[in-house]
């Protein structure tokens, strides 16, 4: 079978207590920030098994929980394991093995996200299908992004960059833009790191997106917080 010129794919962790959305705790205990960050990956893969545009992957870290990570993910997702010494080198070398494996443009999304519209993930490859070198970046509402692609290697974004502040796209931009390289950005959206977001996630009113949260909502709704 030919390879798909699109592949996108979600950065995950295994969904152990202590590991994974440990900004919530408190107030959430650690297996509550677990389950939530689960509830959120898999509602992420369910719905993104929709998206016949592309060739899907979960890229997981850590490298021993590749029984646990193939176990979660719907049948049409490819796994691989995340390399690197930060966040910056971890999106380099998994762009770096979905060139390898054939592709020519890519996408990079997070996996405690809510449902990503796929309207937005076909939007953002349109914008990668010219042949010109292009970076296209998804706005988060923390002043970084949720969504990275580009349809050639671009390593210059992720080297020398800090994380997790409210300036990550802008700088991002500003790096884009001294060097000559296009870049668009797609709609906005939001992963979960506050009590806030949470808010935020009880009240999406989008019946698609609300309908492809079925685990995250269950959630929600039997948890105090």
């Amino acid at each position: 079978m030919p390879t798909r010129a699109n592949a996108l794919a979600v950065m995950a962790k295994a969904p152990v207590p202590g590991t994974v959305k440990t900004r919530l705790v408190p107030p959430l205990t650690k297996a509550q920030a677990a389950e939530l960050y689960r509830a959120l990956l898999l509602d992420q893969l369910e719905h993104l098994s929709a998206l016949n545009d592309a060739e899907l992957y979960v890229a997981f870290m850590p490298d021993e929980a590749a029984a646990l990570m193939k176990s979660l993910a719907p049948g049409d997702f490819h796994c691989f394991p995340q390399h690197g010494a930060d966040l910056g080198a971890r999106m380099d070398e998994i762009c770096a093995e979905l060139w390898r494996r054939g592709h020519r443009n890519l996408l990079l999304i997070g996996s405690d996200l809510p449902p990503v519209p796929l309207d937005t993930l076909r939007e953002a490859f349109a914008q990668l299908a010219p042949l010109e070198k292009r970076v296209v970046l998804g706005p988060s509402r923390d002043g970084g992004y949720y969504l990275v692609g580009m349809n050639q290697p671009t390593p210059e974004i992720f080297s020398g960059m800090t994380w997790s502040h409210d300036r990550v796209l802008a700088q991002t931009t500003e790096k884009l833009a001294n060097r000559g390289i296009a870049f668009g950005l797609s709609a906005a959206w939001f992963d979960i790191d506050t009590i806030e977001d949470i808010e935020r996630l009880r009240a999406i009113s989008e019946p698609t997106v609300r309908g492809a949260m079925k685990r995250t909502l269950a959630f929600l709704q039997l948890s105090k917080f």
